[in-house]
This record gives structure tokens, sequence and C-alpha cells, in this order.
């Protein structure tokens, strides 16, 4: 897959584009549907499909919510690649691209930039500074500026619509079996193996300890399964603050409400019946069923002991998998 990141890059097909336009973060349900559509009319057309996207996200720029994104920017492109779009423009979202009226939008950005035939959104798309773009005046445009409108209609589940902002909801409280139900996948970090200070292999459970560029990572202990050297294998993950066995103060408790404001969390993962050295290596964790919540212990043999039970849960688990 092409990939663009400024104007001066842009070589818009003469013959036109099929383009889609959107955030796509997550590349859930509704996404995929959008995807779809995009690629069915790039072949029924004889059209390159394009992806137009921005980064950083708006919301992260000018919004005023504190927004973490599901997936990095490598990640939404990999998985764009594999749904078969053929280019992607990441369009940097700056104070310049936000303040661009929506008609200089589809004649700049649309028209003469991409060179569009036929656009694919979804039913809430909006564009322009403020938002003040709605589907009805895109058409206008398109009608103006030679391309058509193909709007998408949301994916449904549970009575609402699917969105980034709802799996955000999800996998903010763990619930990462719904998120994924959402997302159409199991929703997944990616990272290295660091050394860590080795205390689970102290305590019988050693663990690779995994440093994320994601934004999202669900709080608790997770049956999920590593991917490391080519091959998805089961593991148990705890992401929290690593527990003490102190009895906790205020002072304690206080830091870790800070270090949870904060996203400061540690991903350690024991790889059922494995030990190869793997420090370095890129790891994706595929995060399958929250199975409790992080606590704190009194003593290193509590912590064992509960170990022991999250290791057997979830070798009772992956067995009713296969």
């Amino acid at each position: 897959m092409n990939i663009y990141r400024s104007f001066d890059e842009l070589r818009p097909s003469p013959a036109g584009t099929a383009l889609a336009i959107g955030n796509f973060d997550g590349l859930h349900l509704g996404h995929q549907k959008i995807l779809r559509a995009l690629v069915r009319e790039a072949v029924r057309r004889r059209l390159g499909s394009c992806l137009l996207t921005f980064s950083p996200h708006p919301e992260k720029m000018f919004g005023t919510k504190n927004i973490r994104m599901i997936q990095t920017l490598e990640q939404r492109l990999d998985g764009l690649c594999r749904a078969g779009v053929q280019s992607a423009f990441v369009a940097p979202f700056d104070r310049w691209f936000a303040d661009l009226p929506a008609r200089a939008f589809a004649e700049q950005t649309l028209h003469h930039g991409l060179n569009a035939s036929v656009v694919v959104v979804g039913a809430g798309f909006r564009f322009g500074q403020g938002r003040q773009g709605d589907l009805a005046m895109l058409k206008a445009l398109g009608r103006e500026y030679g391309f058509e409108v193909r709007t998408v209609a949301p994916v449904i589940r549970h009575g609402s619509a699917v969105s980034s902002s709802r799996i955000r909801a999800l996998l903010g409280r763990g619930a990462v079996s719904r998120a994924a139900e959402l997302l159409g996948r199991s929703y997944t970090i990616e990272g290295d193996i660091i050394s860590g200070d080795r205390r689970g292999r102290s305590l019988g459970f050693p663990t690779a300890n995994v440093e994320t560029p994601n934004e999202i990572v669900p709080s608790g202990v997770f049956l999920t399964l590593c991917e490391v050297e080519g091959k998805l294998r089961p593991s148990v993950t705890n992401v929290g603050l690593r527990p003490t066995f102190a009895r906790r103060t205020a002072a304690t408790t206080s830091a870790r409400t800070r270090a949870r404001e904060d996203g400061l969390r540690s991903v350690e993962t024991f790889i059922l019946d494995f030990d190869g050295k793997v420090y370095g290596a890129p790891v994706k964790v595929h995060f399958l069923k929250k199975i409790r919540e992080e606590r704190t212990f009194r003593s290193p043999a509590d912590l064992v002991r509960q170990i022991g039970r999250d290791v057997a849960a979830a070798r009772k688990y992956f067995e009713n998998m296969v």
C-alpha cells in the first residue's frame, strides 16, 4: 500500500480515485463495512482505492477530551492494507487544515488533491471548519466538482451503532470481550519485550515485560494470546501498578491514584509452557477475557497462590478452545 503524508507527495490518478474519509481508529465493524464499500466501488469503476485519514486525531489537537487512540497509526495503516486499500493519505491535522472551510476542503483536498471520482463515508460524516459540512453539502459540492457520494449505514450491535468512542469506553473498563464483538477481532497491543526486575521469575512465574506505544492498555488480569517469534502462545497478562505486599498507606494510595491517572501501567505476560529468551523481541498481546481486577497481596506466598489460580484458569480456558 502506498502511504502519503503531505500534499506535496500526492500523485493522484488522472482517471480518478475511489476515496473513503475518516479517522478509522480501531478499524471496527463499522469501518470495515465502509472499506468493503470502498473496494467494491473501486473495482466496479476501475479506479484506485484511497483512504484519507488524519494524524493526530482532531480531538487530540483541538478537542476538550483527553482522547486515547485504540490503535497506533502503524496498526491502522497495516489494517487498511489488509483490507485491500491501495493507498492512504495521512493528512497532517494542524491549524491550517482545521480552519479549512467545507467548500475549500472539497475543492482543494478532494477535487484537486486526490481527484476523487466517488467518495465513500459513514452516515454521520461531517467536514470542514467547525464541522460545518454535512452529507447534503458534500453531495452538492460533489455535483459541482465531479464526484459522487456513497453513504454507508452504521453497524448496529446491542441496540447501538458501533463506534470508536464506544469501544474506548469498553476498553477503559477492561471489557475486552465486549470490545472484541465491536472490533470483529480481539483487542491487540504491540511492543517490545524488555528486561524487567525479574520478580516473576523469583516467584516461579517468569513474565515478559512489554513496552508498548499503544495508548489504551486495559487494567486487570487477562487471558491473552502472546504473538512472539511468529507463533501465538497462550498466556496470562497482568496490566497494572505491580501490587505491593505492604499494607497501603495514604501516601501509597495517593501515588497509585496519580499513576493510574497518568496511564503509568506495567504490562507483564506469563506465557504458558514457554521459557525462550525473547528480550528485545517484537510482540503482540491479544486480549481475550478479563479474569479479575489487579489487587494487592499481604505476602509473596499469597501472590504465588493467586497466580497459580490464574494460570489454572488459563489452562482450562485454552484447553476448551482446542
